[in-house]
């Protein structure tokens, strides 16, 4: 089975989250953008579920500085997207969770996935316009519409 966690730094500690948000507003000149959260999203696979509850608070968060969901709480604002490695890229992040939870139960490596999280608050009249909707990025290959 396969279990899923999302981890995120106390909001007093977001650095990353802040950052991004800067970057957002100033480089790219997106001011509508008024908050953004950045999560840390781990799938493991080949623990059992009382290995996962304990590693959830020894090795994928530490209590003190993080907060962990079972599933990620958004508002009708928030814009949601997940980045993670190419197939065949190495994961740290990833790889260093496996060996911790392999030293944890003295067994064989789990499967650990990681992936980032961003989501970002932006206003509703963007995403809930009847005249515009979210394009694609990739050059069609011909229109299905008449231009006129």
């Amino acid at each position: 089975m396969v279990y899923r966690i999302f981890v995120e730094k106390r909001e007093e500690l977001q650095n990353e989250a802040l950052s991004l948000l800067s970057d957002i507003n100033t480089l790219l000149g997106i001011e509508s953008v008024k908050a953004v959260r950045v999560i840390n999203r781990y799938d493991v696979e080949g623990i059992d579920k009382t290995t996962f509850d304990y590693a959830s608070r020894t090795v994928f968060s530490e209590p003190q500085l993080d907060v962990i969901f079972d599933e990620i709480k958004t508002s009708d604002d928030d814009r949601a997207f997940a980045v993670e490695y190419l197939p065949g890229q190495f994961d740290q992040r990833a790889d260093s969770a496996a060996q911790c939870i392999q030293l944890l139960t003295a067994g064989e490596c789990p499967r650990v996935a990681s992936a980032k999280v961003v989501s970002a608050v932006m206003p509703t009249f963007w995403r809930r316009s009847v005249k515009i909707c979210m394009a694609s990025m990739s050059l069609p290959f011909f229109f299905s519409t008449k231009i006129r």
